[in-house]
């Protein structure tokens, strides 16, 4: 049952985040794009190069979790992104806020899943090992 959610979640992110982050380059490149962007989401991204650099880490996160390669990696780089769309979503453009309580719960699912590969990150005082240099 753990396998089956672990890959349904990791696919619906990963072809959602594929897809907006493809789309997303049309939308920069002045190009039509497939799925049309609100002008309150759009007002947001000023800054064109910082849509590039969002959208490129969707797409590079999106070919991750479809690959199966360096899941908690890609979910710790998409955390901050799904919660910006989860505000954005909630306080300002609610017409995708569906697709973004999906996000969420995908994310927070295969979160729980990778559980372990985070716990690291929680130690109050982590041990640092220092390799010893072989002196020559």
């Amino acid at each position: 049952m753990t396998k089956l959610l672990t890959l349904v979640s990791r696919l619906i992110l990963g072809i959602i985040f594929l897809g907006a982050g493809i789309n997303g380059f049309f939308v920069i490149f002045g190009i039509d794009p497939f799925i049309e962007t609100s002008d309150a989401a759009m007002e947001i991204f000023q800054f064109d190069y910082l849509l590039v650099f969002e959208k490129s880490l969707e797409v590079i996160c999106g070919i991750l979790l479809l690959s199966n390669r360096f899941v908690p990696l890609a979910l710790a780089i998409l955390a901050p992104i799904i919660a910006n769309i989860l505000l954005l979503h909630i306080f300002m453009d609610p017409s995708l806020l569906l697709l973004a309580i999906v996000l969420v719960i995908c994310h927070s699912t295969l979160l729980v899943i990778y559980r372990k590969n985070f716990l690291a990150l929680l130690e109050k005082k982590p041990i640092i090992k220092i390799p010893d240099i072989p002196s020559s």
